[in-house]
């Protein structure tokens, strides 16, 4: 199994959803960077189940225990070695399971791929291993705030609900506001009141995360076979129920004229070459021009529903599936520190390679 992420910063994770720990290894952090550990756990905090009647009610503490690299409250240059510990674990409700395929979930191919599987809660497949994203994108922010760059994600659609796709509409320091990370509070009412709908008729529904990115200087990503934002969409294609990814206009963009995306240059203020629009999303030739960097990233509904689902067991014979077990009606409010996680292992990894071109 590939098991790390990026090239100079570099995350190696470990885990299953209910065995002792989640955790991982970040290598690649320069040395001397303030390494605020209320900070992490706050990131973990947001990304952590039973927040809200919107999410899971699995109660899980996730508190992060640094290992490693860290001396005196700084990076000291050496690998940082951090572990989750699993505490409220509820394995006995997917024993029901244990040889059946869940619909839409990666039992059929893991059991196919591999000849064995965890069944219990999705094992290395669950969402609970996004727990190392966050701790390692957490590390990656620390080091991109001394550099001036900062990400923000927030929902921006849910189900038919959605906002206006112009990021600059909105105040996003109002993103945690509400349980549902909307800037915009009328609309985040209204998808609060959608998914409590949908998880009363023990349904789920899904949605779609903007995140923009500010700060970021011209130079980072690479021509050919390291453009920026191709990195950015592997990055977020791997998280779990991720189904799309678009930058700048997107798919929007695409029944326009050249002359309606293009953006066009013209001199600021200080006689330095400036665009008057930013339909790029802050992204050209597959390098960054510093305008703002966004996109947006789908997320589908969330495999398990609490209906009863037909399906058939390892030897094909049919079965009805009926889910146990506490499950998130939703997954976009506990996406978007995940989003701004790996968003910001991929800056600070293209940071620090165009940094060594240079050398």
């Amino acid at each position: 199994m590939r098991n790390t992420f990026g090239e100079l910063f570099t995350l190696t994770t470990f885990g299953e959803s209910h065995g002792e720990a989640i955790g991982g290894v970040v290598d690649g952090m320069p040395a001397g960077i303030d390494i605020d550990l209320d900070f992490i756990q706050a990131e973990l905090d947001r990304r952590r189940p039973g927040q809200s009647q919107l999410t899971t009610s699995r109660q899980e503490a996730d508190r992060v225990e640094l290992l490693s690299g860290v001396f005196e409250g700084k990076s000291t240059g050496c690998p940082i070695g951090f572990i989750v510990r699993n505490t409220n674990q509820h394995s006995q409700d997917y024993e029901h399971m244990r040889s059946l395929f869940r619909p839409s979930h990666a039992d059929y191919t893991y059991y196919h791929k591999y000849g064995h599987r965890d069944h219990r809660g999705g094992g290395r497949s669950s969402a609970r291993i996004t727990v190392s994203r966050v701790v390692a994108g957490a590390l990656a922010k620390l080091a991109l705030r001394q550099l001036g760059i900062s990400i923000k994600a927030y929902t921006s659609q849910v189900g038919d609900i959605r906002l206006d796709d112009d990021y600059r509409k909105y105040d996003l320091s109002n993103i945690e506001s509400n349980a549902v990370r909307c800037p915009d509070e009328e609309k985040a009412r209204q998808m609060e009141e959608l998914i409590m709908a949908v998880k009363a008729d023990g349904d789920t529904i899904g949605g779609t995360v903007t995140c923009v990115v500010k700060g970021c200087p011209v130079g980072l990503g690479e021509p050919e076979f390291g453009k920026l934002h191709a990195c950015l969409g592997y990055a977020m294609l791997g998280i779990n129920a991720a189904k799309g990814f678009e930058y700048g206009l997107g798919f929007s963009g695409a029944h326009l004229k050249g002359s309606e995306q293009n953006d066009l240059f013209e001199a600021d203020a200080t006689g330095r070459p400036s665009i008057r629009t930013n339909n790029s999303g802050g992204i050209q030739g597959g390098i960054s021009n510093g305008e703002d960097i966004y996109f947006r990233v789908a997320f589908k509904p969330v495999a398990t529903i609490l209906r009863p689902q037909p399906t058939v067991d390892h030897d094909a014979r049919p079965a009805m599936l009926e889910a146990r077990g506490r499950h998130d009606p939703c997954v976009l409010p506990r996406a978007i520190p995940i989003v701004e996680a790996m968003a910001a292992m991929v800056v600070f990894d293209q940071y620090l390679l165009n940094k060594a071109s240079k050398l």
